[in-house]
């Protein structure tokens, strides 16, 4: 299924129906006095969160949803039918925002939390709501008002406790397959995530946290090149980043300068996520014999003093990973 992570669409909620002018006439009781009945109310539109849900593509094509008008009034007192509302379910974590204003409605970021988006227009009033001791064949009626037309943005912004960024190819991918239940897609070519991925990670067979894998940034990633930088929204929730650092580049680039592009990338596009908890994770140690591990040890802490947590890992192997996710887990328990 195509991941898409942002709609638009017009919800139109429907009209009330009118209220009717009516008069009794029997055979016998010539002046009967009124009876015309209430118009229905129109259908209103609301947007209900479900879990069962990861994406937003429904809505690519589908973007119009109007509900129908209430009946009108009728004669004999009889009112008008109430018209059905529409639901529009949504993945949890979507955010809905007011085209023209841009105005944040609600973020849906419960199960089944629902919000009315368009509100159905009121019932008119029958003529035998307006008879009085003093108007006996009142001639009056109210008209239904028009329901709500709103122009609306979904915006799906992932709900993960933790979430990877870092160059193509550094290893996210396989540290998530890892560490979870996801299905990463895992290549050693550039860009094999194209999409975000959620997966849940268990220790001890209880104790869970949610993790998302995001398509790597690039150099400039903030001005737009590359796919990275379009996804990075996904981790405005996250309540720890993990900043995965391949320490044998396939290009032969040097980590420490990969990792000051990673950073330097984050900053520009969003000072919050810059300043959000950000750990550093050293993969691939495997690859290096104890001296160069050693050096390269050396080197990334005297680079990154303003580092707090950095950890070398193996995904190959799994060295350190039980421990890492341990720390998370800690970490995410005292928030």
């Amino acid at each position: 299924m195509k991941f898409i992570d942002e709609a638009v669409i017009n919800v139109i909620a429907g009209n009330g129906g009118n209220g009717c002018i009516s008069f009794r006439r029997e055979k016998y009781i010539p002046k009967g006095g009124p009876n015309g009945g209430d118009g229905g109310n129109g259908g209103n539109i609301w947007i209900i969160s479900d879990r069962n849900l990861n994406t937003l593509v429904e809505y690519r094509f589908k973007k119009n949803f109007i509900a129908k008008n209430g009946e009108n009034g009728k004669g004999k007192n009889c009112s008008g039918k109430n018209a059905s509302d529409i639901f529009i379910k949504v993945p949890i974590g979507t955010r809905i925002i007011n085209y023209k204003t841009q105005e944040i409605i609600i973020d849906l970021i419960n199960n089944q939390q629902k919000v009315l988006v368009a509100k159905g227009g009121w019932r008119g009033l029958g003529n035998s709501r307006f008879k009085s001791s003093t108007n006996r064949t009142p001639r009056k009626r109210t008209m239904g008002t028009d329901g709500e037309n709103r122009i609306l943005v979904l915006e799906l912004r992932l709900l993960a406790d933790v979430g990877t960024l870092g160059l193509p190819n550094a290893g996210k991918s396989t540290f998530v397959s890892k560490v979870s239940n996801a299905h990463t897609k895992i290549a050693e070519y550039p860009f094999t995530t194209i999409r975000p991925i959620l997966g849940e990670v268990i220790i001890e067979n209880k104790n869970r946290f949610t993790i998302a894998d995001i398509p790597g940034l690039i150099k400039n990633a903030s001005n737009g090149i590359g796919l990275g930088i379009k996804f990075l929204k996904h981790l405005e929730r996250c309540k720890i980043l993990l900043h995965i650092v391949d320490l044998v580049p396939i290009d032969n680039s040097n980590p420490i300068n990969n990792i000051k592009i990673i950073i330097n990338e984050l900053k520009k596009y969003s000072l919050k996520l810059y300043n959000k908890p950000r750990w550093l994770i050293l993969n691939k140690i495997d690859l290096l014999n104890q001296k160069d591990l050693k050096d390269i040890k050396i080197k990334i802490k005297e680079n990154f003093k303003k580092e707090k947590k950095i950890y070398f890992i193996s995904c190959f192997n799994k060295k350190n990973i039980n421990s890492l996710c341990l720390d998370i887990f800690n970490f995410l328990k005292k928030l």
